[in-house]
């Protein structure tokens, strides 16, 4: 059995974002990047899944599409863990071109699980799981919080309204992975990361080119206004602005 999983490269959660040429492309000067914090989770499960002593897991392979300067996020990956990986040299300007490069990739080098976070920390799409199999033709499970191998039986916990689902599928699948899949990311070692400079990083070209979408200009949440501090003994006050100002009773 092979697991696939794929990976985005984005800004560290705590990065200050900028734009540049009048707001319409995004500042990377400066920026730290990193695994995606979900895709980052996938990989921790697949590598658990594959110590296992009673699953048949083989390679460990993450996937990324983008130019080179996501390379250094994917040698991370491999010091983690992963077996090998597969940059798509492309720049990937929206979910579509992800997916359906991702698909061009998969449908020549099949696998039994593919892994997705359930979005990306940059643009929180939530699309690039569900394009993928779609793509493909497979079925995918979302919102996957627990997944276990039991023989040639793939069984996953769901988040569902109200509760939880249990079921099963057949692999080949999809599985599109969110917060409980993994309990935290590893760490790489300095042996993991020696050694991820000699596992092979396979580069491909795209498969498509084009786009469907395209982002004309971004903008800035608007600044947080100015905290009020209400005196305790002023319950009269904090009503008052509750009421007129915050608007919430």
């Amino acid at each position: 059995m092979k697991i696939l999983v794929c990976i985005s490269n984005v800004p560290d959660t705590t990065t200050k974002i900028r734009f540049t040429d009048n707001n319409t492309a995004f500042d990377a000067a400066g920026v730290q990047w990193i695994i995606n914090p979900w895709d980052e989770l996938a990989l921790t499960r697949a590598l658990e899944l594959k110590e296992a002593s009673d699953t048949s897991i083989e390679t460990i392979t993450v996937i990324n599409v983008g130019p080179q300067s996501t390379e250094p996020t994917i040698r991370k990956a491999l010091a983690i863990g992963a077996d090998d990986a597969v940059r798509v040299d492309a720049q990937a300007p929206d979910a579509y071109a992800v997916a359906a490069n991702l698909a061009g990739y998969i449908k020549e080098n099949p696998y039994d699980i593919i892994f997705c976070g359930i979005d990306s920390s940059d643009y929180n799409g939530s699309l690039v799981g569900g394009m993928l199999a779609e793509f493909l033709e497979l079925p995918s499970v979302s919102s996957v919080s627990k997944l276990d191998i039991e023989g040639d039986t793939v069984k996953m916990n769901r988040e569902i309204d109200g509760g939880s689902e249990v079921l099963t599928t057949p692999t080949p699948f999809v599985a599109i992975v969110q917060k409980g899949i993994a309990l935290e990311p590893r760490i790489p070692s300095m042996r993991g990361i020696m050694m991820a400079r000699k596992k092979p990083l396979n580069v491909v070209p795209p498969a498509v080119d084009e786009a469907l979408t395209e982002f004309i200009s971004y903008e800035l949440p608007p600044s947080k206004a100015a905290c009020k501090m209400v005196d305790a003994e002023n319950v009269k006050e904090l009503v008052d602005l509750l009421h007129n100002e915050a608007k919430v009773i």
